[in-house]
Parts: C-alpha cells; sequence; structure tokens
C-alpha cells in the first residue's frame, strides 16, 4: 500500500512562504500571461494561474488575442511585455493555433522573464548545472513532490517515460542533477514494463490513460504521474493505472491533485526568482 503524496498540501505550503517573500519586496512581482485562441482548457489554465498570483501577491497582466491572430501580433506582444519593466515573467500559453510558430514565439521571451524554463539560454543552463537559470515548472515541482518523500536520490534507478522539451528532458536532467541513475523512455523503447520494474523512481509523462500498470511497478517505488486524461467513464485520470499502482508502490501522486498544484505553485516561484534576477 502506497503513500500518497499530497501535491494539494505540499504546494499550498509553498505558496504561504512564496506570499511571505512577496511581502518584504519593495513592489510586487508581475507575471504576464499570453493566451492565444479560445482553447477551453488554456483558459481554465490561465484563469487558475491568475487567481494563484493574486492569492500571494503577485501581480498579473493578461493579453488575450484571437486564435487568427499573426506571428507578428503575438511577437509584437511578448517584445511589450519584455519592454515593461513592472513585469518579471512571461508565460506563452501552450498550445497556440496551429499556423503559429509556437518555439520561435517562446525563443523572443527575455531569458530572465521566460517563467516557462523554455529559452534556449535556460535550457542550457539546466543542462550545465549552471546557477540563475529558469527551471520549467512540472518539472520542478515533481522533484519537490519526489524529495518530500525520498531523502536521497543519489545512486537510485529514475526512468522518465516521455522526452519532451517542456518535461521529459528537463526532468531527466534535474534527476542527474540529484546523482540518479537516469533512463528516458518514449514510443520507441523495448519492452518498457522491464524497464520500469527496475525503477526506484518512475516519473510517467506519455499522455496515455493508464499505460503503467500496476506490474510495471517495482515494490516500494516512488510513482510521479504527470499525465492528465479524460478516462472511458469520464473521470480524470493519470497515465498510471492508480488502483494497481497503489498496491505495490511505495510512494505515489493521485490525479488530480499530484503534480497538477505544483506546477502553477513553482510558477510562481519562478516569478518571484524572476524578480530577483532582473535586479541582481
Amino acid at each position: 500500500m502506497a503513500h500518497i503524496i499530497d501535491g494539494k498540501q505540499i504546494a499550498a505550503e509553498l505558496k504561504d512562504r512564496l506570499a511571505q517573500d512577496v511581502q518584504a519586496l519593495e513592489t510586487a512581482p508581475g507575471l504576464a500571461v499570453i493566451l492565444v485562441g479560445d482553447d477551453p482548457a488554456s483558459q481554465v489554465y490561465v484563469r487558475n494561474k491568475i487567481v494563484a498570483c493574486e492569492k500571494v501577491g503577485i501581480k498579473s497582466f493578461e493579453s488575450r488575442l484571437p486564435a487568427r491572430a499573426t506571428q507578428a501580433e503575438v511577437a509584437a506582444e511578448i517584445k511589450a511585455f519584455n519592454d515593461n519593466p513592472a513585469v518579471n515573467g512571461i508565460l506563452l500559453q501552450l498550445p497556440v493555433p496551429d499556423h503559429l510558430d509556437s518555439d520561435a514565439l517562446v525563443q523572443l521571451i527575455a531569458p530572465h522573464k521566460d517563467v516557462d524554463g523554455l529559452t534556449v539560454a535556460n535550457a542550457g543552463k539546466l543542462f550545465l548545472g549552471l546557477e540563475g537559470g529558469l527551471v520549467p515548472c512540472t518539472p520542478q515541482g515533481s522533484l519537490i513532490l519526489i524529495k518530500s518523500v525520498l531523502e536521497n536520490l543519489s545512486g537510485l534507478n529514475a526512468v522518465v517515460i516521455g522526452r519532451s522539451n517542456l518535461f521529459g528532458k528537463p526532468m531527466a536532467q534535474l534527476l542527474l542533477h540529484e546523482n540518479c541513475t537516469v533512463t528516458m523512455a518514449h514510443s520507441r523503447t523495448h519492452d518498457l514494463p522491464a524497464l520500469c520494474r527496475n525503477a526506484d523512481i518512475l516519473v510517467a509523462a506519455a499522455g496515455r490513460a493508464k499505460l503503467v500498470q500496476g506490474d510495471w511497478i517495482k515494490p516500494g517505488a516512488c510513482v510521479i504521474d504527470v499525465g492528465i486524461n479524460r478516462g472511458e467513464d469520464g473521470k480524470l485520470c493519470g497515465d498510471v493505472d492508480y488502483d494497481a499502482a497503489f498496491e505495490k508502490a511505495g510512494f505515489i501522486t493521485p490525479v488530480p491533485g499530484g503534480v497538477g498544484p505544483m506546477t502553477i505553485a513553482c510558477l510562481l516561484a519562478n516569478t518571484v526568482k524572476a524578480y530577483g534576477l532582473k535586479r541582481s
């Protein structure tokens, strides 16, 4: 029987600390969110981020552009926020409409305001283990959850399912920096179940509902489920078969209530950090 890692509680504690940090600053940090189009899920995410900002004292700026907005129009919004001294963090809500080049747009964000940690400068600092960079929020939050239950990660076998720039690659780097032995799995991986059975830490971010079965879990493993899917019954579920994994894992995150709350909390933390980078 696994211990449930309570992402809501850990995120709430982090936000309480951030609120105290913000109160001690001369001026409120500012986070700008750019939303292109009317994707319902993105609208919910943006609304949640704005509410979270208000609760810790971060000033929010919002730019909503129509789905037909051009590359140049979105780029102009990014430049305006880059030039605005009241804005410390800039977030381009992904995904953007198909006609836009999201990678090119993200690279226009000033690195010291890149709270998603996706610019070349921040990705490079993470890869090299350099200080002063901004780390993607979901991997950062996932590591906090892991370290909340495991004191020493050195030498542990970690498997990350998924190799995206937004999560899989930075997650692997963070675990490497903790001296884990890291394996990245993906759609071309041979015998994924056998690989997972050797993992002391298993991080699932494949985007496939209940991909990871209970018999894939090493007894006592720490299982971090990053997936969020809609099951056949209409309910939210992760990339891990939670009920089956719960019987074998030592620690496990629920969906919802696990990684999700940490993503927003770490976005706020990155905004506060970016405020300091501007002034350093």
